[in-house]
C-alpha cells in the first residue's frame, strides 16, 4: 500500500494512486537514499496548485516514467501547506540554480538532502519553452552515477552559499521614524494610480502594506495614504479577484486591473483582506461597498470554510479538473440568462460587463464578473442569489479541511474585527470557539501550538498568529484568561525560538533532514504576514497591557536585527513596518468601564468597533481593580460608568459617556 494513502495532508492522499514509490518527507527517505546510494526527487505541493495537478496527471501517473523514478531516485512528496518549513529552504535553493521558484517545486536532491538542480513544472517530453522531464531526470541519473563527486560538491557549496545568504539579507541598525516615511514614500513610488495596488502584473493584495497607510495617514494628518488605500480596496472590490457571487478573494490577478485570477481561494489572504477592509470601514466614513466586502468574505468563511467544532479549512481549490480553468466561477452570457431570467438577467448583464466574449483563453465564452456599471442595490442583491442558486447546482472545487493552528488563528482574529463593525454576535462566537478549540486540541504538549489541530508541532508563525489572536479576544472580551494565554505563548517563543542576533527563527528545533539544519528568519509577508513582525507587534501590545517591560525589549530586539534593512523591504515588510509604528509611537489607550446593561454593552460595543492607529483596548467592570491601567487613565477614574478613557501617550480626552462621544474622541 502506498505511504501516503493515510496521510494527514489530501495533497499527499491525493498521490496514493499514483505508480511512483512515494516517501513522505521523514528521516526513513533519507536513510533509504543513503543506504541505497540514490539522489532524491523532491515534489513540493499543494492541493490548490494547478500546475501540481497538471504534472501529477502528466508524470507522476505515467507507469514508464514511475518505473524510472523508482528504479534510480528515492521520491519525496511535500505538501507545502504542511510543511512550509521545508517549502522555504527549498523554494531559496531552486530560486538560486534556476531564478525562479513557485509550484510545482521540483528539486534534485544528494541523500543527505542538498539541492545539486531544480526547477518548477516539467512537461513529460519538453513544451513551453522547459526541459522534458524524462529527458531531465535520464540526464541527472547519469551525471550522479558519473559525475557523482562534482554534484556533490556543487550542492555543498550552494548550501554554504544560502547559509551565508541568510544572513546578509539582514543588517541591524536603529528603528527611526525616517524609517517609516520613507517606507511610506517607497510604497507610493510603486503604486498603480491607474488601477490600485502595487507593481503591475500579475497583481497581489498586500493588505498588510494597506493597513500601515492607514497609520501613516492618519499620524500625519495627510490624505494621500488614505486615497492609495481607498483606490486599492475599492478596485479589488469591484474586480474579478473578489468572487463577486460567493464572497472571498482568490489569490491574486494575472492582469494589472484585478480582473482575472488565479481561481484558488486561500484562508490566510482572506484573513488578512478581511482585517484591511474592517480597518478601512472602521476609520473612515461609512462605505457600503466596503461593508459589503466585509459582510462577503464573512459569509464565504462560515459556509465554506468553518467547521462546527472550530476553526477553518486551508484552501478552496481553483479547479474541478485540469480541463477547466475556474469554470465554477465564470459564467457564459446564456448562463446568466438562464439563472436570472428577463429584466434582472439583463441589469446583471450591464452590471458585471457580461458578453459573449468573455475573458478565459480556454473557453472565451466564460466571463470573469467585474463590476462594470452600477445597479440598484436590490436588483444586484437578487441577481447575487439567483446565480448562487445556479452555481450550487455545478460542482464545487475541492476544500481542504485541514484546520492549520496559526491561519485559523489569523481568521478568528479578522472575524472579531468583523463582529464589531457589523454588530454580528455570530462571528465573535464563531471566532471564539475556534480560538478555544486552537488553545487546546492545538496545544503541544510543551505549551506551544502545534501547525495543525492534533497535528505535529507548530512553526514560529503559529505561535505569532495565536498570540496575536489570544490578545485580540482578551481585548474584545475583557476575559482576562485570554490575556494570560498570550502572556503563555509569548513567553514560550522568548525561550524556544529567540536567537542571540534578536530574530526569532521560524523553528524551535535546530536540526532536521536535509536542509532543515539551516536556521531561517522569516521577516517577509509572504504572502502571510511575517511571524517576526506579528511577534514583535504583539510582544510591544503584550507590555502595554501588563506593564512588562520584557516584551517590549523583546520587540525592539527583533526590529533593530533588521533595522538598516526595514525600510527596503516595501510590500514584504509592512509587518514589522507595523510594529516599528508600534514601537515608536504613542499607542491609543481606550479603557471601558462599563456593567451588563444596555448602555453600557452599547459603549463596549463601540469601543470594539473604534479605529485608532495602535489602539489598545481595555475593558473592565465597574469593581474591577485598577491596577494595570495606564497611569494618565487612572488618574482619570471617576467611578461613573459606564465611562470611556481615551488617551494618546499621557494626552487623554474627557471621558465619553455614550457612543458618540467615545466615537469623537477616538476620530480627535
Amino acid at each position: 500500500m502506498s505511504r501516503l494513502a493515510n496521510a494527514p495532508s489530501a495533497y499527499l492522499r491525493s498521490a496514493a494512486h499514483q505508480p511512483v514509490d512515494w516517501h513522505p518527507w521523514s528521516p526513513e527517505a533519507f536513510a533509504r537514499a543513503a543506504t541505497e546510494g540514490k539522489p532524491i526527487l523532491l515534489d513540493i505541493g499543494a492541493v490548490w496548485c494547478h500546475w501540481c495537478h497538471v504534472m501529477d496527471r502528466e508524470s507522476y501517473e505515467d507507469a514508464t516514467l514511475a518505473d524510472l523514478l523508482n528504479d534510480q531516485w528515492i521520491c519525496v512528496k511535500v505538501d507545502r501547506d504542511e510543511r512550509p518549513d521545508v517549502d522555504a529552504r527549498y523554494q531559496r535553493a531552486v530560486q538560486a540554480i534556476s531564478g525562479q521558484g513557485g509550484w510545482p517545486l521540483t528539486g534534485f536532491l544528494t541523500p543527505e538532502g542538498e539541492v545539486f538542480f531544480g526547477g518548477t513544472y516539467f512537461p513529460p517530453d519538453g513544451a513551453h519553452d522547459r526541459p522534458g522531464f524524462r529527458t531531465v531526470l535520464t540526464e541527472l541519473a547519469r551525471l550522479w552515477r558519473e559525475e557523482r563527486p562534482r554534484l556533490v560538491e556543487q550542492a555543498g557549496i550552494l548550501r554554504t552559499r544560502l547559509a551565508d545568504a541568510e544572513g546578509e539579507t539582514v543588517n541591524a541598525g536603529a528603528v527611526t521614524p525616517e524609517i517609516l516615511a520613507g517606507a511610506a514614500d517607497g510604497l507610493a513610488r510603486v503604486f498603480d494610480f491607474r488601477y490600485g495596488g502595487f507593481g503591475s502584473q500579475p497583481k497581489f493584495p498586500h493588505p498588510g502594506a494597506l493597513r500601515f497607510l492607514l497609520h501613516r495617514g492618519r499620524d500625519g494628518g495627510q490624505d494621500w495614504p488614505r486615497d492609495l488605500v481607498d483606490r486599492t480596496l475599492t478596485a479589488m472590490a469591484k474586480g474579478g479577484i473578489y468572487d463577486q457571487v460567493g464572497g472571498g478573494f482568490h489569490r491574486y490577478s494575472v492582469d494589472a486591473r484585478w480582473i482575472v485570477p488565479h481561481f484558488e481561494k486561500m484562508l490566510y489572504d482572506n484573513a488578512e483582506l478581511l482585517s484591511a477592509y474592517c480597518d478601512a470601514l472602521a476609520s473612515g466614513p461609512d462605505a457600503p461597498l466596503y461593508r459589503d466586502i466585509i459582510q462577503g468574505i464573512a459569509r464565504w468563511t462560515l459556509d465554506v470554510l468553518a467547521d462546527a467544532a472550530g476553526g477553518y479549512a486551508a484552501s478552496q481549490d481553483a479547479d474541478i479538473n485540469l480541463d477547466d480553468d475556474g469554470d465554477y466561477f465564470t459564467w457564459t452570457l446564456d448562463e446568466v440568462r438562464a439563472a436570472c431570467l428577463g429584466d434582472l438577467a439583463e441589469a446583471m448583464i450591464r452590471h458585471y460587463g457580461v458578453a459573449a466574449q468573455g475573458d478565459m483563453h480556454h473557453d472565451p465564452s466564460r466571463n470573469v464578473l467585474h463590476v462594470v456599471e452600477a445597479i440598484q442595490t436590490n436588483q444586484r442583491d437578487a441577481g447575487r442569489a439567483a446565480l448562487l442558486e445556479a452555481r450550487a447546482r455545478r460542482q464545487a472545487p475541492y476544500v481542504d479541511r485541514t484546520v492549520y493552528v496559526g491561519w485559523s488563528a489569523l481568521m478568528a482574529s479578522a472575524l472579531l474585527k468583523a463582529a464589531a463593525v457589523l454588530g454580528r454576535e455570530d462571528l465573535t462566537a464563531h471566532a471564539l470557539t475556534t480560538l478555544e478549540r486552537l488553545f487546546t486540541e492545538g496545544l503541544d504538549p510543551d505549551g506551544g501550538l502545534r501547525h495543525a489541530v492534533n497535528g505535529p508541532g507548530g512553526l514560529l508563525e503559529d505561535q505569532a498568529y495565536g498570540t496575536q489572536a489570544a490578545l485580540d479576544a482578551f481585548e474584545h472580551t475583557g476575559n482576562a484568561a485570554w490575556r494570560d494565554r498570550a502572556v503563555h505563548l509569548a513567553d514560550h517563543v522568548l525561550r524556544h525560538y529567540a536567537t542571540s542576533s534578536g530574530l526569532l527563527r521560524d523553528r524551535a528545533a535546530q536540526a532536521g533532514e536535509g536542509l532543515l539544519g539551516e536556521p531561517a528568519y522569516p521577516i517577509h509577508d509572504a504572502p502571510a504576514p511575517s511571524p517576526n513582525g506579528v511577534m514583535a507587534d504583539v510582544c510591544a501590545r503584550l507590555t502595554a497591557h501588563t506593564g512588562d517591560d520584557r516584551f517590549v525589549r523583546a520587540a525592539r530586539r527583533v526590529l533593530e536585527a533588521v533595522g538598516e534593512t526595514l525600510g527596503d523591504l516595501g510590500v514584504h515588510g509592512a509587518s514589522l513596518l507595523l510594529a516599528a509604528d508600534r514601537l515608536l509611537n504613542p499607542a491609543t489607550y481606550v479603557v471601558v468601564v462599563a456593567g451588563n446593561d444596555d448602555a453600557g454593552r452599547g459603549l463596549r460595543q463601540a469601543a470594539r468597533a473604534g479605529w485608532a492607529p495602535r489602539r489598545v483596548l481595555t475593558l473592565r467592570a465597574p469593581d474591577d481593580d485598577p491596577a494595570g491601567l495606564p497611569d494618565p487613565v487612572r488618574a482619570m477614574l471617576t467611578g461613573a460608568h459606564p465611562r470611556a478613557y481615551v488617551c494618546v501617550g499621557t494626552a487623554c480626552r474627557a471621558p465619553a459617556g455614550t457612543p458618540l462621544e467615545l466615537h469623537e474622541a477616538l476620530s480627535a
